[in-house]
């Protein structure tokens, strides 16, 4: 059950609002007797919920006699103090992420082959995120949608979110695609993701009729490949993420060939 705890009040600020709202005006020390809060403790109690607005006091009376803002206005100001709390609490992670982010560099491996995977639309998808946003030169996407399973809009727009990102960060980026998978997207989709992505000198796109896999090629160092189904459905089964500096340099030195002649996509 919600209570006024929920929202950062003392059990005696919340018996002390509770019982203002039910007696009216009145002093401290009925307002002791009315709220069970001990009369040593109800002046700092009463002070407290003055500042955080939610009673007010006559101050020309004697003795002094408090009144209650109304519920709504109460919580009101309640949510917006918890909110305020938040912000500053997200900020001050976003600072310690932003301090963290300069200090922890990680080494440089590529010459040791490593491998990993990931099975399942969700977690193609999302191994593919990560990798993105790990790039710091180039991003070369080729081949159809990733993770088929999943919403074809819902899908395109995360992973153009972080291409744009890497974009901002200076990363080229290069896709080279099947000619189909624009038409797969609704022709306003389409035309958004062409414009926002167009926008940048450091992204390029061309479409071919030779493209029959699916892979990402991640600062020349590091390929995604996507796996299809081993019984043939028309789904992605999984990706492999793989760190070869020799396989690599073959993956690059064929998407090149594959580029040259591949044709520039224009606008929808």
């Amino acid at each position: 059950m919600a209570s006024l705890r929920d929202l950062g009040l003392s059990e005696y600020e919340a018996r002390a609002f509770r019982s203002l709202l039910d007696t009216g005006p009145t002093t401290a020390k009925e307002l002791s007797r009315a709220s069970d809060v001990p009369m040593g403790r109800i002046y700092d109690v009463l002070n407290s919920l003055e500042t955080y607005r939610l009673v007010r006091s006559q101050t020309a009376s004697r003795p002094k006699k408090y009144v209650a803002v109304e519920p709504e206005t109460a919580l009101d100001r309640l949510l917006d103090d918890k909110k305020e709390e938040l912000e500053a609490k997200a900020q001050q992670y976003e600072d310690i992420v932003s301090e963290l982010g300069d200090q922890l560099e990680a080494g440089d491996h590529v010459d040791e082959p490593f491998w990993t995977a990931a099975v399942g639309p969700e977690e193609t998808l999302n191994l593919l995120l990560e990798r993105l946003a790990a790039a710091e030169d180039r991003i070369v996407i080729v081949g159809s949608p990733p993770a088929r399973q999943l919403d074809i809009v819902e899908a395109t727009e995360v992973v153009v979110e972080k291409l744009i990102a890497a974009l901002e960060r200076g990363v080229d980026v290069s896709l080279l695609v099947q000619r189909d998978l624009f038409e797969r997207l609704p022709e306003g989709a389409n035309r958004a993701y062409y414009e926002r992505l167009s926008a940048y000198d450091n992204y390029s796109a061309r479409y071919s009729e030779d493209v029959s896999t699916t892979f990402e090629l991640i600062d020349d160092t590091e390929v995604c490949i996507e796996v299809p189904h081993p019984l043939g459905r028309d789904e992605t089964f999984g990706v492999v993420d793989l760190k070869d500096p020799e396989f690599t340099a073959d993956v690059s030195e064929a998407f090149a060939e594959h580029w040259a002649e591949a044709t520039p996509v224009g606008p929808p």
